[in-house]
């Protein structure tokens, strides 16, 4: 044991060390970023996705500077969701620079598979070692948000991007019926429980289908601002483009949500531009 004991201690000072140069760069990655957004839920199917895209489309339309990072590795949809398919490009410095569509710079796993129907069967490890990957070599330059495309669920690779990427906050996505609550629910105790901040909670597919009022009734009882409601519509079919710039009502709602999210940004002494 008294000959093993030296290299234990040489290994955990060497993966100390990996670490500390890992959290420089990325920190140095981050540096031109103001305010790093996760869109966070409990469960696929809420519409997470839609929503990140949709809120980082408004923000670039009202004049700010924008990126989205899609680190739901599993399921990988932001590149589809914002229908943009051009690969990033490489600087002099070998950092990737992120393609740019509706005035948004997008980054994703989705760029790196030779075929989006494969599915991406990676353990814990390799997830962190790609989110850390993603975070050291992407090039954002100057941004005033970053909408972060989170991973779903509570397990290792939520946590992995909560313990790497330094957020200034979530917006934790529900639906109406009272299971979506629930997860919910647990999202945002997982969030506090890492001492992050919960910028408030939206309520997705609101109407006569889902009913309504379920998000609202959360965010009242864990104590957590209510960003509002996006109702179901028809226009979401179109693909083309986020609904929010093809869409009026749409557009309203975002619009909404965007100042909420502001104003919680704000509450936490945050600079919401």
């Amino acid at each position: 044991m008294s000959q093993q004991n030296p290299a234990q201690a040489r290994a955990r000072i060497e993966a100390m060390k990996r670490q500390f140069e890992q959290k420089r760069q990325i920190d140095e990655a981050l540096a031109g970023i103001k305010n790093k957004i996760g869109v966070y839920s409990g469960k696929g199917g809420v519409g997470k996705t839609t929503i990140a895209v949709n809120l980082a489309a408004t923000l670039a339309n009202d004049g700010a500077r924008v990126g989205i990072l899609d680190v739901d590795v599993d399921c990988p949809n932001v590149v589809r969701a914002i229908n943009s398919f051009d690969q990033p490009m490489v600087g002099e410095d070998k950092k990737m620079i992120p393609p740019e569509k509706f005035g948004v710079k997008v980054m994703s796993m989705a760029f790196f598979q030779e075929n989006e129907d494969d599915a991406i069967i990676w353990s814990g490890p390799m997830i962190h070692n790609a989110i850390n990957q993603f975070l050291q070599t992407t090039e954002w330059g100057e941004l005033d948000y970053l909408v972060v495309d989170m991973p779903p669920g509570t397990s290792d690779a939520p946590l992995t991007v909560m313990q790497t990427l330094p957020m200034d906050g979530f917006v934790v996505v529900s639906t109406p019926q009272h299971l979506a609550s629930l997860d919910a629910r647990r999202c945002i105790n997982m969030i506090r429980k890492l001492n992050m901040t919960v910028l408030g909670v939206v309520e997705n597919y609101t109407g006569e289908v889902f009913g309504q009022g379920g998000a609202e009734e959360l965010a009242a009882e864990v104590d957590a601002p209510y960003l509002g409601e996006l109702a179901l519509r028809p226009s979401y079919r179109d693909n083309s483009k986020p609904t929010s710039l093809a869409d009026s009502e749409v557009a309203g709602e975002y619009s909404q949500l965007v100042q909420k999210v502001k104003d919680s940004l704000r509450s936490f002494g945050k600079d919401a531009t």
